[in-house]
């Protein structure tokens, strides 16, 4: 086929990933002022759990645009844009069912 030979294959996400039901506390990241602010966030499967997350931050006052960098069964990379308080970030991620690590 057209292409295939320079496909990556992906690894599954281990069953012990979930899909943020059970993800571990969380843990302080970077603090956001104005300007882009970058996360690393565990326990992030599939799209359905990047839309979660996304969702919520975008939700935040002061949250220009939150974009997600999906690891699936590791760290995902959470990008936010504007100004919001670094606990907001964590609260929302951590309301939405999964966890900041510390970089």
């Amino acid at each position: 086929m057209c292409g295939t030979e320079n496909r990556k294959e992906l690894p599954l996400a281990s069953s012990s990933s979930g899909c943020g039901c059970c993800s571990t506390d969380a843990v302080e990241g970077s603090l956001t002022g104005t300007g882009d602010a970058e996360y690393a966030v565990e326990g992030l499967s599939c799209g359905h759990c990047v839309e979660t997350v996304q969702q919520a931050v975008s939700a935040l006052d002061g949250v220009d645009a939150a974009t997600v960098e999906l690891v699936p069964g590791g760290l995902s990379r959470l990008v936010v844009s504007g100004a919001a308080a670094d606990t907001a970030v964590r609260d929302a991620v951590t309301s939405a069912g999964y966890s900041l690590v510390a970089s």
